[in-house]
């Protein structure tokens, strides 16, 4: 029997695996994790892109990213006709990135900083991506254990070297107002989810089918 679901190809967040999505239930959709890929030496975000985007085995498919995974989905779509494109808890062009991260990329500070994980800034690090419960909490613990220190500092690099202005003309951006990765007010949303933080994708994943089922 053919299956007249569609499928919805997903990209997590930077360091965050399929499990963050694991709260999205949609009707009539099939949910296909593509994961991350080693970063070559001196790899760009396009190439890397187009390295992500052979997991796609659709014409015009559904892509969903999360904040990095989200720029990282717009680089595919800038590479391969979307029929949508959903981003979430992530930024659409340079301009939109704060301005704290545009300097730290402008003089090259990342490559001062440490990405491996440290106890004594957890709580901190916990507040900005706005975790609220034990599970949560647990969640990103592991996720920090688990993170490949050589990803994270090419990812924030691109981050915070993106020169992208462009966008689809068939995006939907939703954003929680209490974002504190990417503050809602340098973005222009779709949809906006009132108290939302950058975890909106786990703890108010009933609000994104919503909308994702309204727009599809």
């Amino acid at each position: 029997m053919i299956s007249m679901e569609k499928t919805i190809y997903c990209i997590s967040g930077l360091g965050a695996d399929e499990k963050i999505f694991k709260n999205l239930l949609l009707d009539g959709f099939q949910l296909k994790y593509i994961s991350w890929l080693k970063p070559l030496k001196r790899e760009r975000i396009q190439d890397y892109a187009s390295r992500m985007a052979l997991s796609i085995s659709h014409n015009k498919p559904i892509v969903l990213g999360v904040s990095f995974g989200g720029m990282i989905g717009i680089e595919i779509a800038k590479q391969m006709k979307v029929e949508k494109l959903i981003i979430v808890s992530c930024i659409k062009s340079a301009k939109e990135l704060p301005r704290w991260m545009r300097v730290a990329g402008k003089m090259k500070l990342n490559k001062f900083l440490p990405t491996g994980s440290y106890k004594f800034t957890e709580k901190i690090d916990n507040n900005r991506i706005g975790i609220t419960t034990g599970e949560e909490r647990e969640m990103v613990k592991a996720y920090r254990k688990s993170a490949d220190p050589h990803h994270l500092e090419w990812a924030i690099n691109e981050v915070l070297n993106w020169k992208n202005d462009w966008q689809p003309e068939n995006i939907i951006h939703i954003h929680g107002d209490q974002d504190k990765i990417f503050p809602v007010k340098k973005t222009k949303p779709t949809y906006i989810i009132k108290d939302g933080t950058h975890m909106i994708i786990y703890n108010r994943a009933k609000e994104i089918c919503k909308f994702i089922e309204q727009a599809i």
